[in-house]
């Protein structure tokens, strides 16, 4: 794919801003080019060569400081402004699904069992885009810009590993602020974005249990312990645990998604197993449901002469926006593309996002954008994740023309 690294001249608006939106909309079908060589080409996880190596071709000949992860194909550019600041960093994630897409599309994966089903590639190319943007405006710029391309963002995060390589001080001086844009497939109109103040995103925590008993016949229960009654009971007793524990203004989602026990209908097996995703909007509920689930497991394990073996794996924590932050980006974005493009989400998203490890360090906002294809209802489209799901090429600009602005006026206080 053949693609200009140029920067971007944003001829600067009545008040002398620059206007990223015009000037995105100039680069509008290069960046959509990019997003649809990385929409064909999906790779899983924190190892993304060839992802990696499309990002440092789009950002080759670029006033910046490029530098690559050592235990990750992370990439981290830097953008020194002509004029002395503090820094913003701007993040976009790479990686793809164990997904096997179902759109039809003609750019459609060719990488069998990969899909980029949560709109990854989109945020490439708005990324690729900002620094192009904000590469036009290098001399006027009052600060730093670091550009933050990671892989592994469905897991295992990348974020942590890039922050421990030096992430956050990449541009040598106060990194005051971080944003990031994560588009929707559906849910949200077309072209819509949208954030909160507070929590953004809930933590993501898995609990596996292991229930031991003693294996027999199905015909006498009696001189077996059987652990699956036992395991169905813990099932039900979380929910009961979540209704009766947990502050409804405060709250926590249990879900057991795995259950497996047993071989044949006259067997009692020697052990039960499940799974569960637990789901938290603040570090005091996180905890109390860390506490808790471990003692309803322990406790009804040995109401039933059982014992069990529970593993509480902690995963992403909340996603918290910073107010006066979610404020700034709520107003760019009105600003830059209407009122009617803007809405305050009233609820926290149950989804998870290792954009907190950023966000925990850093105050920021985490926006979403709808790119449900016009065509479709954003109520009924196949959701992210989904192998049907599909996102509009056309928000791309938008979106590099808002991660632009917000560095550039966040620089420019």
């Amino acid at each position: 794919m053949s693609t200009s690294v140029t920067p971007v001249a944003a001829v600067g608006d009545a008040a002398g801003a620059p206007d990223f939106v015009a000037a995105a909309q100039r680069i509008g079908g290069e960046l959509v080019a990019l997003r649809r060589e990385v929409h064909r080409w999906p790779e899983i996880g924190l190892d993304l060569p060839r992802t990696q190596a499309t990002v440092l071709q789009a950002l080759a000949g670029l006033p910046l400081e490029v530098s690559t992860g050592t235990s990750l194909s992370s990439v981290v550019a830097v953008l020194r402004g002509g004029r002395p600041g503090p820094a913003v960093l701007l993040r976009g994630d790479m990686d793809a699904l164990p997904v096997t897409e179902l759109t039809g599309l003609e750019y459609a994966s060719e990488v069998a069992g990969a899909m980029h089903a949560c709109g990854h590639d989109l945020h490439v190319a708005m990324l690729v885009g900002a620094a192009r943007l904000l590469c036009g405006v290098r001399d006027e710029l009052p600060g730093s810009v670091i550009f933050m391309f990671q892989p592994g963002e469905e897991g295992p995060g990348g974020a942590e590993p890039m922050i421990a390589e030096g992430l956050l001080a990449a541009a040598g001086v106060p990194l005051v602020a971080a944003y990031c844009l994560h588009v929707l497939s559906a849910i949200e109109p077309h072209g819509r974005f949208t954030t909160r103040r507070g929590p953004m995103l809930a933590a993501a925590d898995t609990l596996k249990v292991t229930v031991r008993g003693a294996g027999g016949h199905g015909s006498a229960p009696q001189f077996a312990r059987d652990p699956i009654p036992a395991a169905c009971e813990m099932v039900t007793a979380l929910q009961t645990f979540v209704t009766r524990s947990v502050d409804i203004f405060d709250p926590a989602v249990i879900t057991v998604g795995s259950f497996h026990a047993g071989t044949a209908e006259n067997v009692i097996p020697e052990t039960a197993e499940f799974a569960a995703t637990l789901r938290s909007f603040s570090p005091a509920t996180r905890e109390r449901v860390r506490r808790g689930v471990l003692d309803v497991v322990h406790g009804i394990a040995a109401a039933h002469g059982l014992t069990a073996d529970a593993d509480y794996v902690p995963g992403y924590p909340v996603t918290v926006n910073d107010g006066d932050e979610a404020e700034f980006a709520a107003r760019t974005a009105a600003e830059l593309f209407g009122e009617d493009r803007f809405c305050w989400m009233q609820n926290p998203e149950a989804g998870a996002e290792d954009m907190s490890y950023v966000l925990e360090q850093v105050p920021g906002a985490y926006l979403n954008l709808g790119a449900c294809p016009p065509e479709l209802d954003p109520l009924t489209a196949p959701l992210n994740h989904a192998p049907q799901a599909r996102y509009d090429d056309a928000v791309v600009p938008d979106g590099a023309a808002l991660l632009a602005a917000l560095a550039w006026r966040r620089l420019s206080r």
